[in-house]
């Protein structure tokens, strides 16, 4: 992981958005010393039906889940 001052990243900001889009280098922009952000390359995240596709077929409801309830819970 590339380190970065912000003054540098403002200055060169192009370049390390480039060396992030075309090689994958994550760069971390700090404030002196001190960790502010990091810039990596996007990833799109999974939908509900692909991180739940394991489970399709394996849950069991033994009532209809859209009935109202009145019964309040209880205190933890």
């Amino acid at each position: 992981m590339k380190t970065v001052d912000k003054i540098q990243l403002k200055a060169n900001l192009l370049e390390f958005l480039q060396l992030v889009e075309l090689e994958g280098e994550e760069i971390l922009v700090t404030d002196g010393s001190k960790p502010v952000a990091r810039i990596s390359q996007y990833q799109n995240s999974l939908t509900t039906a692909e991180l739940f596709k394991n489970m399709r077929g394996k849950v069991e409801y033994f009532e209809d889940l859209t009935t109202p309830t009145t019964e309040e819970w209880q205190e933890v």
